[in-house]
């Protein structure tokens, strides 16, 4: 199985319309160690996005998600926006000319965004950010698929571990971001980044099981 451009731009509608369904849990989450504004802003950029799709059609799968990471830079405030603006455009660059993708350029997509993530944000695992979601999501990723799983299952592995990373923030003291102000407040509430994180990869799960 491949991850075709229509799957890819699912994946990006299925995200806006889960994003704006947890609109309300992700502020929530948020006004506990931050500004409380992650789920009004994810929402506002993954509408950008859909804006963007809908008036132009990109050809391959590197546009598209070239298209989704300037959205969510030009729309989303806050450190979220150039985050998951950064993840997706080192996304669009390994997809760039290619209208589907392969087990293994998928997980070389997911693994150079996941790169250009950690270096924009200047943060490891165990810091209480959307990396905690996404280091082990990658990794997932990248063993199910050595080990020879289809993509569908590779990327449902992925959601589990990106939702088993979530919840493992709850006890962690943020080190990063606006939350490192608490100290030890920060600790017993679940970060907000690595909750979307969880909601976007869980609707890349949801489209291809889907298909």
């Amino acid at each position: 199985m491949k991850l075709t451009l229509n799957q890819a731009r699912d994946w990006l509608e299925r995200s806006a319309k889960v994003l704006a369904e947890n609109q309300q849990l992700l502020t929530e989450l948020d006004a506990a160690i931050g500004d409380a504004d992650h789920g009004i802003n994810m929402d506002r950029g993954f509408r950008k996005i859909l804006m963007a799709l809908a008036a132009a059609t990109p050809e391959d799968i590197g546009s598209l998600f070239k298209s989704a990471g300037m959205a969510l830079i030009g729309s989303v405030g806050g450190a979220a926006g150039p985050l998951y603006g950064t993840l997706f455009l080192r996304m669009a660059a390994e997809a760039d000319g290619k209208a589907e993708l392969a087990e293994k350029d998928v997980v070389a997509m997911f693994r150079r965004g996941l790169q250009g993530l950690m270096e924009r944000g200047q943060a490891g695992p165990g810091a209480k950010t959307m990396v905690d979601a996404w280091v082990p999501a990658v990794e997932a990723l990248e063993t199910a698929c050595a080990d020879g799983y289809g993509l569908a299952e590779a990327v449902h592995r992925m959601a589990q571990a990106a939702k088993s990373g979530m919840i493992a923030t709850v006890p962690l003291q943020a080190t990063k971001g606006r939350a490192s102000y608490l100290g030890e407040r920060s600790i017993g509430h679940q970060d907000p980044g690595a909750t979307s994180s969880y909601l976007i990869l869980q609707a890349l799960d949801d489209v291809l099981e889907g298909d």
